[in-house]
């Protein structure tokens, strides 16, 4: 048997390793590491047999306890639902201002709202609800379809544009490029622009001021101010939709962009549609 090599500077055994004239202590590890590691390895093997662990081809093992995480998730949200359905049936019960004047009822509609919003409406108008260029800010006060509780409900339940919803909101500005030549769409733009900001050329307000009275006015009305009825927007508010500054709305003017929103009531049903209401329009535009 080989003699065992012993380190000079330390006097402890080495392990016979070496490399590039380095060898390695045969120090044990502390024994009170040891039964340690020891011990996990015995709870990894108490684990394992009382909790579900081990995968199988199509299920996998249970566990004596029968424990399931999916099973506690289960039971809690069917404990939140159960403790929700009491206010659920009450705002489906309740018209939008019995909600609006049960302080508790409201605080739970606006909460039920705001979860709601979060899974439905924030891809479009953003978590904020601050929206993004071609969806609107439901913020701030400029409704094109109306800012009310009522007002607010009916877009949301019906949508706006959407097919096979016979109460949805239809709008559609036509294609002037159709009916104005490229001189008349930058005058009128020009004067469209210089309602809330400085026109780039002063000479085309006057002229487009008579364009947008004889193209323009009949919905958007003779003060630019927009009309819900039609969905016309305010075009003096400074608040631009689909984009700001003459070439923007000469765009829109030209080729306008329609938006379109879903019909949620068929999807949500009449109680989360009503939290989604008093939600947006507790966000502080609401009228």
């Amino acid at each position: 048997m080989a003699q065992k090599h012993i380190d000079e500077i330390s006097g402890v055994e080495t392990t016979g390793h070496e490399w590039d004239g380095i060898r390695e202590l045969n120090n044990p590890m502390p024994r009170w590491w040891v039964w340690t590691f020891y011990a996990t390895i015995v709870w990894a093997i108490g684990y394992s047999i009382a909790y579900p662990a081990w995968p199988l081809i199509s299920d996998a093992t249970k566990g004596v306890l029968g424990y399931s995480s999916r099973a506690e998730v289960a039971q809690e949200m069917a404990s939140a639902k159960t403790a929700q359905a009491g206010f659920v049936d009450r705002i489906a019960s309740s018209s939008l201002e019995d909600i609006m004047a049960d302080p508790q009822l409201k605080q739970f509609a606006v909460s039920g709202g705001a979860s709601a919003f979060k899974v439905n409406c924030a891809q479009c108008h953003g978590s904020g609800a601050a929206g993004f260029p071609g969806f609107p800010n439901l913020n701030d006060d400029d409704w094109v379809w109306g800012g009310s509780l009522d007002q607010i409900y009916q877009t949301i339940a019906h949508g706006i544009r959407h097919a096979g919803d016979d109460e949805t909101h239809i709008s559609e500005m036509p294609a002037f490029a159709d009916m104005l030549d490229a001189e008349h769409v930058k005058q009128v733009s020009a004067y469209v622009w210089s309602l809330t900001n400085e026109a780039s050329d002063a000479s085309l307000v006057e002229p487009g001021k008579t364009i947008y009275a004889d193209n323009c006015a009949a919905c958007h009305g003779d003060d630019a101010r927009g009309n819900r009825d039609l969905g016309a927007p305010d075009l003096a508010d400074a608040i631009w939709l689909k984009g700001e500054g003459e070439a923007a709305i000469a765009a829109q003017v030209r080729a306008p962009k329609h938006g379109v929103m879903p019909a949620w009531l068929p999807r949500l049903g009449e109680p989360t549609v009503k939290q989604l209401a008093v939600f947006v329009h507790s966000l502080g535009g609401g009228e």
